[in-house]
């Protein structure tokens, strides 16, 4: 028996948010950087409601409805949520694109606060956190916490590793954040 090749990930779409003002009601516009090994090959953007229920269909329609989608390999979130509370189903996106899923975040995870929050002042707020949920607790890995579909927890840290080039996250997530940040206030900001 000869043993399985370690899988590698040179395509990748990492997707961000636009930042939005606190009284926001409305669309929110998401960048994806995608990205062929170290180097950026496009930019895809789409828009989804602040708290609402669409970026999982977003995502998909952003990672399938693209001329990347054939040599995709891998979706890095930042964060499970876009646009405030709009959670992404990270298990049914995995299913349905039939690429893995990898939601990575700087900071520990407040799950009480969150699942506080959905259920308290969320519309479909309870649906979102069974979603969340079923991701299991956030794992720290490689300086990060992450949560996975369909990829190993040695091959997430492999990724994260081999695309964090400026500090702990991953290439594509920084660059859709930095271009993301460009677009909402006409220059990007903060910490990538």
């Amino acid at each position: 028996m000869t043993a399985r090749q370690p899988r590698t990930f040179s395509h990748i779409v990492g997707f961000d948010d636009c930042p939005f003002a606190r009284d926001h009601c409305g669309p929110v516009t998401v960048i994806g950087a995608m990205y062929s090994g170290r180097r950026l090959a496009g930019v895809v953007s789409g828009r989804v409601e602040r708290d609402g229920l669409d970026a999982t269909r977003e995502l998909l329609r952003l990672t399938s409805g693209t001329r990347f989608a054939a040599q995709l390999q891998l979706i890095l979130l930042q964060g499970v949520a876009l646009a405030g509370f709009n959670v992404v189903d990270a298990a049914r996106l995995h299913r349905l694109s039939g690429l893995p899923v990898l939601v990575v975040a700087r900071h520990a995870p407040r799950p009480e606060a969150l699942r506080e929050a959905l259920l308290a002042h969320i519309p479909g707020g309870s649906r979102k956190w069974a979603w969340i949920a079923r991701l299991g607790p956030m794992e720290p890995l490689a300086g990060v916490y992450v949560q996975r579909q369909g990829l190993s927890r040695d091959e997430a840290e492999r990724v994260i590793r081999t695309t964090a080039l400026e500090g702990r996250i991953p290439e594509p997530l920084r660059t859709a954040h930095l271009i993301a940040g460009g677009i909402a206030r006409g220059e990007s900001r903060g910490r990538t």
